[in-house]
């Protein structure tokens, strides 16, 4: 008797008891959470094309009925006609994510017209593209508004609505680079990484609250986005690596698939979602060999270009070079037509 008290009394036990409990409540958390899509109100902002559009069209494949806010009434105006006429509810309101009556007031629409808002992804985002020595302010600043703040004002609109019924999901798209810092995209990292945390600290807040909040990883996805970055320095340059690199499979992954991964994790509500294996591998290795992913990542800071003498801010459009529209980006050019993308690239 005295030894099994000894057994049990011994840190060791006490940690593995401590940790099978843990597990079991976990597991009997995740099955708690399993949410189907069918009749609920899916509300997606940054919606209109991409992987936003691409999302839209697999949660109505699932019963949801969908909201799309974006920035752009044509490309909105494509996208409701386009699930509508596949027998989809689809609601749409223009929304700027950098303006805090924008925002309120497209979510006072999708409420009116769908009802409580059951989930929120958060999928709207920009991306620059450049050295350090050719960035401003300015960049970072334009970064932090759309990719940070944006999500963060999209979240507070369906807060207290979800607070209220003790339920409702967010979603939050973040990045590989909000994980991991990538040279010339360090404004965009900067947003990622400080989403990325804002996201993961408030899944563990509102769980009392009995909302689950997931966490979104992907890495480079085929949506055809491209033209619609901005590349600052010797932009051509910039572009034909970022437009190679994103219609590559090997580096790559199709935004088809990464829908039906991300609603997966959506309906199972995941901490987090990884969606390609790409990103998976770029976090195994930066946790299992940091000196490795340093090493490689300096690497690809000497070999991408300088800034040049006469930096400029330009759109992918506005970078296009015969490498860019060649066979080499055919899958690019492919996902740009079938995902919206090429509606009006700035």
């Amino acid at each position: 008797m005295e030894r099994a008290a000894k057994l049990i009394a011994s840190p060791r036990v006490a940690a593995l008891a401590a940790s099978a409990g843990a597990a079991a409540i976990a597991a009997l958390r995740t099955r708690h959470l399993r949410l189907s899509l069918a009749g609920k109100a899916v509300v997606i902002v940054g919606g209109s094309r991409g992987l936003g559009l691409q999302i839209a069209r697999e949660a109505a494949r699932r019963g949801a009925r969908i909201g799309i806010c974006a920035r752009q009434a044509d490309e909105l105006d494509v996208a409701r006609g386009e699930l509508t006429s596949r027998g989809a509810v689809a609601v749409t309101a223009i929304c700027d994510v950098d303006d805090d009556a924008s925002v309120m007031t497209a979510f006072e629409r999708m409420t009116a017209e769908l009802g409580t808002v059951d989930v929120l992804i958060n999928a709207a985002g920009i991306i620059g593209v450049g050295p350090i020595d050719a960035l401003t302010f300015a960049d970072f600043q334009a970064a932090m508004e759309t990719n940070f703040f944006g999500a963060l004002r999209a979240t507070y609109a369906v807060l207290p609505g979800m607070r209220e019924r003790r339920a409702g999901r967010i979603v939050n798209i973040t990045s590989i680079g909000g994980a991991i810092a990538v040279p010339h995209l360090l404004p965009y990292c900067a947003s990622k990484f400080a989403f990325l945390g804002f996201s993961e600290g408030l899944r563990a807040e509102l769980a009392r609250d009995g909302i689950t909040v997931v966490t979104v990883i992907p890495g480079l996805m085929r949506t055809g986005s491209p033209p619609h970055a901005t590349f600052i320095g010797q932009s051509e340059k910039e572009y034909a690596l970022f437009s190679l690199a994103d219609a590559t499979p090997l580096t790559s992954v199709s935004v088809e698939h990464a829908a039906r991964v991300i609603l997966n994790g959506t309906e199972k509500g995941s901490a987090r979602v990884i969606v390609s294996w790409q990103a998976k591998l770029a976090l195994r290795l930066q946790a299992l060999a940091p000196p490795l992913v340093r090493a490689g990542l300096m690497f690809t800071g000497f070999v991408l270009p300088r800034g040049g003498d006469h930096p400029e801010h330009k759109s992918g459009a506005r970078s296009e070079t015969p490498l860019t529209r060649s066979v080499v980006t055919a899958a690019s050019q492919r996902a740009s037509q079938t995902h919206n993308e090429n509606v009006h690239p700035e």
